[in-house]
C-alpha cells in the first residue's frame, strides 16, 4: 500500500469532512489513546551499528496504516500490512550486539514480511517505547482482521487524500483523473466525466462527502460477481437457502443446509436478511472475498497428513547458506536469515562452521568475504525459533572446518543451549533400521550424527544392500539430475529408506537457485534452496510447503513411499503414479493491481496472466491470456487456459501476473503458487503475493476452476 504524505500535524479530529479521516476509520482505531499518541510521532534512534545510531522521526500517517519514517536512502513510508511482526526489547541480531546500553524497555524491532531490513529502534523513554509497541501491536491485529472489502476502500480512500491537492477535502475533476491513474487506471475522458457527473449530485463540479463515498462505491462493483449472483438467485435480491445450496455444488462444496446458514449468518449484512434466512448481494461478494473463496483449500491450512511415517517418507523444506542474507562472494551473514527462513516454515538449516577468534568458532560462506557471525549466537537465534512456526523437528546440517578444540566448543554450546531438545541418542535405544517419523521427535532438534549421519554416496545398490537408514547423502544439482535421468525408479527407492539432500552449485555466486521440482520427482526429500534470492524456484518452494499446515514437512505420494512400487519420474506408468486429469482454468479478472514503476506517476500497467504447471516432465506447462491496455485496477479477461496432467500429486500450479513490454521482457507484477490436490474447484480468489512471498493484498485475480478426470 502508498503511504500518504507527512504532514506533521495530528489529526484533526473534529473535521468530519477529512478524507484521511474517512480512511481512518475504515480502520477502526482512531479512538484509542495509543494510536493518537502515534499521530503525533516521535523521535526514536535507529540503530544499525555499534557506531550507527540516528535520531529519525516516525509518525503514523493520517490514513491510519501508513508510517513515515525519516529516511535518505528508502522510501519514507511503509504499511502496516507490510509488517511480520515486533519485537521487544534486545531480541534482534543488532540490539543483542548494539542495544545493550539502552533500557530493554525503551527498544523495540520492527520486522518485515518482505525482504526488507528490520527497523531496530529506541525510544526516548520507556513510555514511549511502550505506546509504540502496542499501538502498532493494535494496527496490525486490525489488519488482520479487515475484510477484503474494507482493504479496498481503505486503499482507495487513501489514494483520495493523496489525490486531494489542495487540501480542501474535496475532488474536482482533475484530481478524480489524478486518482485513476493513481490506482492504475487510465480511461477515456468522457466515461471519467460520466462517472463524475454521476456523482456530483450537488453540481458544483467538485465531488465531497457522500458524493465521494458514491464514487467509490462505483470504482468497487464486480460486475462479474454481480453476474454469478443474479445467476444463482433467479435475478433476485437475496439467495435463499436452496440457491445458495445450489452455488455451492457448483463450487463442489459439501452444502447441508447448516452450512447455508452459517455463510449467511457470517457474510449478511443487513439483520432482516439474517433473521430470514437469506444472502444479499454484497454479503455474497464478501464471502466470495474471503478465506472460504479462496483458490487454497483451508483444510490444508492444518495438517491433515499422517505424520507417524519415517523421515524418509517425507518431503522437508530446506534451506542452503542459510546464514546468508545476499550472494555468496561478499553478502553479510546474519542470524536474522535464520529467523526469516525459521518463520517460513524451514526445517533444516545450514551451518558452514570454521575456526574463529577468541576459541569461537564462527559461521560464515568460507574463503570468501561473507562477513561472520558467532556460532553460539545461530545455536541461540535457532532454539528462540525454531518451533515457532511449526512444532516438527528442525536438522541441523552442520559443514565443519573447525579443529578438535573449537569442535568441542561447538558440542558444549549445542547441548548448553539446546538442552533438551537436543537429541543425541537413538530415541528408546531402539536399531536404526528406519528413520523415526516427525512426530516420535516433535518440538526437538534432530542432532545429524545420530538419525542423519553424512556418508559418501557410493551407488544406489551399495545403500539398499546396506540398510542404513541413519545414513544421509548429499549430491550437487547436476549429479542429482543425472541419477534422476539415467535410474529415476532406483533414485526414487533409495529415496524411500534414506534421506537425500540436494545443494545449488558452487558456482552459483549470485545465490540463484535450480528448478526443484525436478528433484521432489525424484523423491529426494532435502531440496536445498536459497532462501534469500527470490524467484521462480521459491515461488515453487513456498507453494509446496504452503500445505499441511506449513509444517515444513510434505508427506509423500503413496507411490514414492512404497517399496513394491517403480514410479519413474520420466514415464510415469500405469498404477505408479499415472492419474490423467484435465485442469480448466478461466481467468476472469483481477483487482486492485499494484504498479510496477511507482516512481512515474503516468505509468499503468498492461496485465496478461500467465499460468503454469510444474511436475512430471509431462505435465510440464505453461499457457497465457492476452494482454489488458491501460488497467491494473480492473482488468477482463475471459479467457480460458486448458492443462492435462499426468502425475497431479506432485504437481504444483502457478499463477504469475505481468506487466505486457513490446521492447523488453514482462515485468513482474505478482503471483501465487499451490499443490494441484490443494486447489479448489468453482469461482475462486487469487490474493496474490509479491516477489519476495509478501502480501500484495489487496491485489487479487478472480478465476473459476474445473477439474476433470480423462
Amino acid at each position: 500500500m502508498i503511504g500518504t504524505r507527512s504532514r506533521g500535524s495530528q489529526l484533526p479530529e473534529s473535521d468530519p469532512n477529512k478524507l484521511a479521516l474517512k480512511a481512518f476509520r475504515k480502520v477502526g482505531l482512531q479512538d484509542d489513546e495509543d494510536v493518537k499518541f502515534m499521530l503525533k510521532g516521535s523521535k526514536l534512534k535507529k540503530v544499525k551499528s555499534g557506531t550507527w545510531k540516528k535520531n529519525r522521526k516516525l509518525k503514523l500517517q493520517e490514513d491510519g496504516l501508513s508510517i513515515w519514517c525519516e529516511s535518505r536512502n528508502k522510501a519514507p513510508t511503509f504499511s502496516v500490512m507490510d509488517i511480520r511482526d515486533i519485537q521487544e526489547g534486545h531480541r534482534s541480531e543488532v540490539m543483542k550486539k548494539h542495544g545493550s546500553s539502552f533500557s530493554e524497555k525503551r527498544c523495540f524491532t520492527i520486522m518485515f514480511t518482505s525482504s526488507r531490513t528490520n527497523l531496530d529502534l529506541v525510544a526516548e523513554s520507556e513510555e514511549e517505547g511502550r505506546r509504540w509497541v502496542q499501538g502498532l501491536k493494535k494496527l496490525i491485529s486490525r489488519v488482520e482482521t479487515m475484510s477484503q472489502r474494507e482493504k479496498i476502500e481503505h486503499l482507495i480512500h487513501q489514494h483520495l487524500e493523496k489525490a486531494d491537492k489542495n487540501n480542501d477535502n474535496k475532488i474536482s475533476f482533475k484530481e478524480v483523473k489524478n486518482l485513476l491513474k493513481m490506482i492504475n487506471l487510465k480511461v477515456d475522458d468522457d466515461y471519467v466525466n460520466f462517472l463524475f457527473q454521476q456523482c456530483d449530485k450537488s453540481r458544483t463540479n467538485t465531488l465531497e462527502e457522500h458524493e465521494i463515498e458514491e464514487f467509490c462505491n462505483l470504482l468497487m462493483q464486480r460486475p462479474e460477481l454481480e453476474e454469478i449472483f443474479q445467476h444463482f438467485s433467479g435475478h433476485g435480491q437475496w439467495l435463499t437457502v436452496g440457491e445458495l445450496e445450489n452455488f455451492l455444488k457448483e463450487q463442489k462444496e459439501v452444502s447441508p443446509a447448516e452450512t447455508c446458514l452459517s455463510i449467511m449468518q457470517n457474510y449478511g449484512f443487513h439483520d432482516n436478511a439474517k433473521q430470514n434466512q437469506l444472502l444479499t448481494q454484497d454479503g455474497f461478494m464478501m464471502y466470495l472475498l474471503s478465506p472460504d473463496g479462496d483458490v487454497f483449500n483451508s483444510d490444508h491450512d492444518k495438517v491433515y497428513q499422517d505424520m507417524t511415517q519415517p523421515l524418509s517418507h517425507y518431503f522437508i523444506s530446506t534451506s542452503h547458506n542459510t546464514y546468508l542474507m545476499e550472494d555468496q562472494l561478499g553478502g553479510p551473514s546474519s542470524t536474522e536469515a535464520y529467523i526469516r527462513a525459521l518463520l517460513r516454515g524451514c526445517r533444516c538449516v545450514e551451518l558452514d562452521c570454521w575456526e574463529g577468534p577468541n576459541g569461537e568458532p564462527i559461521i560464515y560462506h568460507g574463503y570468501t568475504l561473507t562477513s561472520k557471525i558467532l556460532f553460539k549466537d545461530v545455536i541461540r537465534t535457532i532454539r528462540d525459533y525454531a518451533f515457532t512456526v511449526s512444532p516438527y523437528p528442525v536438522i541441523l546440517s552442520l559443514e565443519n572446518h573447525c579443529g578438535v578444540e573449537q569442535q568441542t566448543v561447538m558440542a558444549r554450546h549445542l547441548k548448553e543451549i539446546l538442552g533438551e531438545m537436543l537429541i543425541t541418542a537413538p530415541l528408546d535405544g531402539k536399531v536404526l533400521s528406519e528413520l523415526p517419523s516427525p512426530e516420535k521427535l516433535t518440538s526437538e532438534l534432530s542432532d545429524l550424527v545420530i538419525y542423519c549421519q553424512s556418508t559418501h554416496f557410493q551407488s544406489l545398490e551399495q545403500t539398499w544392500s546396506k540398510q542404513a537408514a541413519h545414513e544421509t547423502s548429499s549430491f550437487s544439482e547436476t549429479k542429482a539430475k543425472k541419477l534422476i535421468a539415467e535410474n529415476g525408479p532406483s533414485f526414487v527407492l533409495h529415496n524411500t529408506l534414506q534421506l537425500s539432500k540436494v545443494y545449488p552449485l558452487g558456482s552459483r555466486i549470485h545465490s540463484s537457485n535450480f528448478n526443484p521440482q525436478e528433484m521432489w520427482n525424484g523423491g529426494s526429500q532435502l531440496v536445498a534452496l536459497n532462501f534469500q534470492k527470490p524467484g521462480m524456484e521459491m515461488d515453487l518452494n513456498k507453494g509446496k510447503f504452503r500445505q499441511n499446515g506449513r509444517s515444513g514437512y510434505i508427506l509423500k505420494p503413496s507411490f514414492m513411499r512404497d517399496t513394491s512400487v517403480r514410479f519413474d519420474p520420466s514415464w510415469p506408468l500405469s498404477g505408479a503414479g499415472l492419474d490423467r486429469k484435465q485442469l480448466i482454468i478461466n481467468i476472469i479478472t483481477a483487482q486492485q493491481l499494484p504498479k510496477v514503476n511507482k516512481d512515474k506517476k503516468n505509468s499503468i500497467v498492461d496485465p496478461l496472466v500467465r499460468v503454469e504447471v510444474h511436475g512430471v516432465p509431462e505435465d510440464n506447462n505453461t499457457q497465457k491470456t492476452r494482454y489488458i491496455e491501460n488497467n491494473g485496477f480492473n482488468p477482463v479477461w475471459n479467457e480460458v487456459l486448458q492443462f492435462t496432467i499426468i502425475v497431479p500429486e506432485l504437481a504444483l500450479i502457478r499463477f504469475v501476473v505481468e506487466d505486457y513490454d513490446t521492447a523488453s521482457s514482462n515485468d513482474f507484477i505478482g503471483q501465487f503458487t499451490l499443490p494441484f490436490t490443494s486447489m479448489k474447484e468453482g469461482y475462486r480468489h487469487i490474493h496474490l503475493l509479491s516477489k519476495d512471498s509478501a502480501s500484495l493484498s489487496p491485489a487479487t485475480l478472480f478465476v473459476r476452476i474445473r477439474i476433470k478426470s480423462l
